[in-house]
């Protein structure tokens, strides 16, 4: 909660900083009169604050979340540290998709993005499947593939786009939060929520499927079922943001492990401290991209530049706790 108030105040407008903001709240509040120049900078504050900050804060916040746990509940279903959404190729597949109706218009972007997402997943599981199972390497290595086949579709569609397709198909792919609405957040937050919810009542099944299937079954849990219902839920955290905000790498990969650093592989404590780290840290990195310089810098190169060093400091100086 401190976080998200602080991030109301940072941008590079100088308009709303917090001790002017304050201090025109606190005369408006106990009715003292303000001059006209004050209720000018009254009304311009809350409209930055309200039509601006607000929805783009909440929008981080979600989507940080999202990435987070999607990247969790996928790691401890292929029981596999190296594991994202990146790697299996969801991301990738929502991408394509959403590039594909953004250049095309035939469906919506949410659904498109959706759909390519989960044809990733299923060709990935079905290509790394043999009679024994799925091999945790081989899914990997199937998702790795996936990845580079719906990288390389994209890489049709920028080429084929018209110029100002292209340019908003390329900023996109680096992520971005600076065309956050109050529309674009109803629009996610009711399938994001929702998709959270179920994660958080299955976060103790997920403990049980990151034993592997034979221990599930004999805890009388049905490893087939929930291994879908949760890896739907991962693909429609990451197709959902990744058709709001683009392509924001990285982020479901690191997260998940510094959250087991500070608090174990427990899932039942992992989850919830996903959500809420998750959250907290992307909107930390936003605030950095959009304040340290008179331009905006793309949140998603800012998750690689901030988050990787950081990972790497707490891994040199931690072991990764994942058994």
């Amino acid at each position: 909660m401190p976080v998200i108030l602080c991030s109301l105040f940072i941008g590079s407008s100088g308009q709303a900083e917090m001790g002017a903001a304050l201090e025109l709240a606190y005369k408006n509040m106990v009715g003292a009169s303000l001059a006209v120049t004050e209720e000018e900078s009254w009304t311009m504050i809350k409209n930055i604050i309200y039509n601006v900050r607000l929805p783009r804060v909440l929008m981080t916040f979600l989507v940080g979340a999202a990435l987070s746990v999607s990247g969790s509940v996928l790691q401890g279903i292929f029981r596999n540290p190296l594991v994202d959404s990146y790697v299996l190729g969801i991301s990738s597949g929502a991408a394509f998709g959403a590039a594909l109706a953004m250049t095309f218009a035939l469906i919506p972007v949410s659904l498109a993005a959706f759909a390519g997402g989960i044809l990733a997943v299923l060709l990935s599981y079905l290509i790394a499947r043999s009679g024994s199972g799925v091999n945790i390497v081989t899914i990997v290595l199937s998702g790795m593939v996936i990845s580079g086949i719906f990288t390389a579709g994209l890489a049709i569609i920028q080429y084929i786009s018209n110029p100002y397709k292209l340019q908003a198909i390329v900023q996109w792919t680096m992520g971005n939060l600076h065309a956050a609405s109050w529309q674009e957040l109803r629009r996610i937050y009711i399938p994001v929520i929702l998709a959270l919810v179920i994660v958080f009542i299955y976060r103790w099944r997920l403990n049980i499927l990151s034993l592997g299937d034979e221990a599930a079954k004999a805890s009388g849990v049905n490893p087939g079922l929930d291994k879908w219902i949760l890896i739907g839920c991962a693909t429609l955290l990451t197709a959902i943001t990744v058709a709001a905000v683009g392509m924001i790498g990285f982020y479901g990969l690191f997260l998940p492990h510094i959250v087991r650093m500070m608090l174990g592989a427990d899932n039942r404590k992992a989850i919830p401290a996903s959500i809420f780290l998750g959250g907290t840290f992307l909107l930390v990195i936003d605030n950095f991209s959009r304040s340290l310089f008179a331009f905006e810098i793309p949140v998603g190169i800012f998750t690689m530049l901030l988050g990787g060093p950081f990972f790497i400091y707490l891994m040199r100086k931690n072991k990764l706790n994942w058994h």
